[in-house]
Formats: structure tokens, sequence, C-alpha cells
């Protein structure tokens, strides 16, 4: 069988180019079409021999995109038009222009492409161009099937709630029947598993959406998104949070179908001292931060302001893993500030490396960036890109029958 062609849209960095790799279809990424030119740089370092069409989607032509004869499109439009806590501009953001450009190209296509593979934000599966997506699609004659996946579906003990679709031009419909139905876990998954979850990824992020929404703020350009500054003062334990919430990262920490976080992180050395939290972060920050320790199963969703901003960008790494929160904690607002920066330096609070990130979102270790590209770069590349173990699943998924 001939390897499928397959055509990246928003390439990014390539996270969906390693998924096709680690799903071990035969395959070829004919052409990978972005416009960040820093994203490119990184996307040429690792897949060198992988056209790269630094190009707006809207500057291809039809003829262009004929002449590929592609079997598959992968494709992670912009989300920014789609966050539930942004201004949901949806197709009338420009940055929906290109995305709406593919829908107008699809049905006058010499040859469809037999799959198709999106991600997007949650808060898409509510959107216009969601409709127009899946109005396509029914007159080209696509089966689809939706998801709302994080990695802790996979036991990656990272929560990045995303939307999937998968369609493929073939007249059986996907094996699992759930047409109509956006499904929150994979196919093949054991419900009893999965009722642990996972529900915590819609909990962060239905609490975090509530709170930037009464600051107009948004998580993927700005700080303080997640910040439990208008929880009732009754309920704090210590630091800003319910006992509710408290009660449900236990309850993540002690599930055993997630690994733990050291699975993940680097060997100490040197080079660690420029993530330390600096002084400034620590007193201004402390109370509203995740700290999660190297044996938690749990850390919250990056994004691309993380390392930039502290608040609401990612959990970070309490190092010091002998010292218990509750004692820094306790009474911590009451002292003066040079003893408050005294018991908060115990903690040896750091920020994950991006090779710790891009650990957690299943990049592989021969995976790397340009020396030129600072680590804040690395930061912001990372936080726009993907989980690359949840695509390849689906991807595995999508191709399941294929040949049939």
């Amino acid at each position: 069988m001939a390897p499928l062609r397959v055509l990246e849209l928003y390439s990014g960095i390539g996270g969906m180019h390693q998924a096709l790799k680690d799903s071990c279809v035969s395959a070829e990424v004919v052409a990978a079409v972005d416009v960040n030119t820093l994203a490119n740089e990184v996307y040429k370092h690792n897949f060198p021999s992988t056209p790269l069409w630094a190009k707006t989607i809207e500057g291809i032509t039809l003829k262009e995109f004929d002449r590929l004869s592609f079997d598959m499109i992968l494709m992670s439009p912009p989300c920014q038009p789609f966050t539930r806590i942004g201004l949901q501009g949806d197709v009338s953001d420009p940055r929906t222009k290109s995305f709406l450009y593919i829908l107008d190209i699809l049905p006058r296509l010499q040859k469809l492409p037999k799959y198709i593979l999106l991600e997007n934000v949650k808060g898409f599966e509510s959107s216009s161009a969601r409709h127009e997506l899946l109005q396509t699609l029914q007159t080209c004659g696509f089966k689809y099937q939706e998801f709302l996946l994080s990695p802790t579906c996979l036991g990656i003990p990272n929560s990045r709630l995303r939307y999937f679709l998968i369609a493929k031009l073939h007249p059986t419909p996907f094996s699992f029947p759930s047409p109509g139905e956006v499904l929150t876990r994979f196919p093949d998954e054991d419900l009893k598993e999965l009722l642990k979850d996972k529900v915590a990824d819609s909990l962060d992020e239905a609490s975090s959406s509530l709170l930037c929404k009464e600051k107009n703020l948004d998580p993927s350009t700005g700080p303080d998104c997640s910040s439990k500054k208008n929880v009732a003062k009754g309920a704090f334990l210590f630091k800003l949070e319910t006992a509710e919430e408290m009660e449900r990262k236990c309850s993540q920490d002690n599930d055993s179908s997630v690994q733990v976080l050291k699975d993940f992180l680097e060997e100490d050395n040197e080079g660690m001292s420029q993530y330390f939290l600096p002084p400034k972060a620590l007193l201004r920050y402390a109370l509203l931060l995740d700290i999660v320790k190297p044996t938690s199963r749990r850390s919250t969703c990056f994004t691309k302001g993380y390392g930039h901003y502290v608040e609401g960008t990612g959990s970070v790494l309490q190092t010091a893993e002998d010292v218990q929160l509750e004692s820094v904690f306790k009474c911590i607002e009451m002292i003066p500030e040079e003893e408050k920066l005294m018991k908060l330096s115990t903690l040896k609070l750091r920020y994950f490396t991006p090779r710790e990130i891009a650990n957690l979102h299943g990049f592989p270790p021969e995976f790397g960036f340009p020396d030129k590209v600072t680590i804040k770069q690395r930061y912001r590349l990372l936080g726009n890109s993907l989980n690359v173990h949840v695509v390849a699943k689906l991807i595995s998924f999508l191709l399941g029958d294929r040949g049939s």
C-alpha cells in the first residue's frame, strides 16, 4: 500500500507531524503550511526534509492544492476566536478567515482527501465555525466523530482539554456508534476508569472561565486566568483554594492510572537555577500558584504566557518535597515580608522547563529547538502546540479500517 500523502495546515512546531510518526502509519507529509517564522524554524529543525510553505492558507490557490494530491489533512486552526473566556469572535474574527477558506476549497478539490483530523480549544464545539465545518463535511460525504479530550485520559499528568474531530470519506461509519455526540473519552477505554477523570479538566476550565469572564481576560494572552481571588474567605484552607478544590486535587494525586510528574522531569543540574521563581514573584503570587510536587499526578494547562506571566499559565514545581505546604502557608499573610519570603523560599519553587513541558506534550527526546530560540519563545511555542500522544491515538482510530 502506498504511503498516505498528508497535508499539514497551521503546522506550528510540528505536533501533528510528530503524532503522525508516532502512530506508525505509512505516510509522507507532502507540505506543511504556517506563517509563524519562529515556529517554522523549529519545524525545519526537526523535520528538515518536509516541504514547508511559509505563506497564508488563503494565498494557496485551488490549483496548488490539487497539485499536492493529498489523502489526508491534519490541521489546528487559530483558537483565539473560540476561547470561552476570550472575545469569542467566531466566524467574524479575522483569524477564522483562513479556516473558512479551507471549507470553501474542500468541495471544489479534484480529489477529496480520504481523512481529516482537526484540533482546537474547548468552545469550538459550540461555534458557528464548527457548524460550517460539519455542513461542509456532510455535503462532501464524510463520516465524522467529535471529541473533547485531555491527556489525563492517557495517564499523562497534565490537564489540557481540547476539541478534536476525525472524519473519513468512507461509506462505513466509525465502529464506535456515537452519531451527533461529542465523546469525552476514547472509544476503547473502560468507562469505570474514565469516570475518575477526569471530570477535573472540565471543573478546572469552568472555574477558570468564570473568573476570567469577570475580569475580561484571555488566558492565552495575559495573566490571572485561574486566580481564586473571588473565592469566599470562609472557604479558605490555605492558599486561595476552597475545600472542594483541595479535595479534587487530592483525588487526582491518588489516581494511580495517571503517571507521576517525576517521570517527565529533567535531571537537576546547575542550569536549573534560572527556572526558580524570583523573590518578587513569590511575594506577589504565592497564594495564587498551582503548586505540584514530582510525586503529583496532575498539573494545570501550560499556556503560551508560561514563564512570563505567573498567574494562571501553568503549575509550578515544589522541589523541596519534604516541606509541607500547610506549614508554609499557615498565617503567611500575617507575618512581615522578609519572614514571608524566607518561608516561601523553603519550598524551592521553580517553573517547569521547556523540555519538561515538551515531555508532557509527548514530544520525544530527540525533538529540539534551534539554539537561537529563547526560553520565553520556547514556552510560547509549546503553549500553542498540542498533545502528541492524544493526536497519535486519534490518527490510529481514524485509519483503523484503512483499506477495508
